[in-house]
C-alpha cells in the first residue's frame, strides 16, 4: 500500500452536510487519511453523547471502544457503494482507496454500523440505485429484523393466550 500526503478539502456534500473531497488523483490501495480521535470506552462515549443525534464515533475492538473522531477523516460520508474502505493497521484506523479516485470526487466508505437500537433507522442519504437505505451493516439489519420478528411472535402468542383466557372466563359464567 502507498502512503503519501493527500490533497483533501472539506466542502458541502450532496450526500450529507459537509464532505471530504480529493483535489488530486488517488490510486487504488492508497492509505488516504488516518481516522484520528480520542479512544473512549463505550460507557464514556454514552456519557458524552447520550443526547447528541450526530457523532463522529468510530467503533473499535468489536464495539468495546470508539474513536471520538476529529480532523478531515471524520467528514468522510457513508455510501452503500463507497470508493474507500477502512482498516486498522498497526493500531491506527486508515481510510484506504478501494479503486482509483479522480480529482473532485467525494470520498466515501460504508459505515457498516453494527450496534443500533431496535427500530433505529440511521438513514443513508447516498441516493445510489442500490442504496440499502440505512448505514447499518447488512448483518445488523438482519439482526434487527430477527428481533422484531421474535417480538411480534411473542406479542401474538400473548394476544392468543389472553383471548383463550377471556373465552374460558366467559364459559365459566
Amino acid at each position: 500500500m502507498n502512503v503519501r500526503t493527500m490533497a483533501l478539502i472539506l466542502r458541502e456534500s450532496r450526500i450529507h452536510s459537509c464532505g471530504c473531497y480529493t483535489t488530486a488523483p488517488i490510486r487504488k490501495g492508497t492509505l488516504v487519511v488516518e481516522y484520528v480521535g480520542e479512544r473512549l470506552s463505550n460507557e464514556q462515549a454514552d456519557d458524552l453523547y447520550d443526547d447528541v443525534p450526530m457523532t463522529y464515533l468510530f467503533g473499535l475492538d468489536s464495539g468495546k471502544h470508539v474513536l471520538d473522531g476529529y480532523g478531515v477523516a471524520a467528514f468522510i460520508n457513508h455510501s452503500c457503494q463507497p470508493n474507500c474502505e477502512t482498516d486498522i493497521i498497526g493500531g491506527h484506523v486508515w481510510i484506504i482507496a478501494l479503486r482509483d479516485i479522480e480529482p473532485g470526487e467525494e470520498l466515501t466508505y460504508d459505515y457498516n454500523l453494527f450496534d443500533g437500537d431496535i427500530g433505529e433507522k440511521a438513514p443513508c442519504y447516498c441516493g445510489l440505485k442500490n442504496c440499502r437505505r440505512t448505514m447499518f451493516s447488512e448483518g445488523e439489519v438482519a439482526r434487527q429484523k430477527k428481533v422484531l420478528r421474535q417480538r411480534k411472535k411473542h406479542r401474538e402468542a400473548a394476544r392468543l393466550r389472553r383471548e383463550k383466557e377471556r373465552r374460558a372466563a366467559t364459559r365459566r359464567r
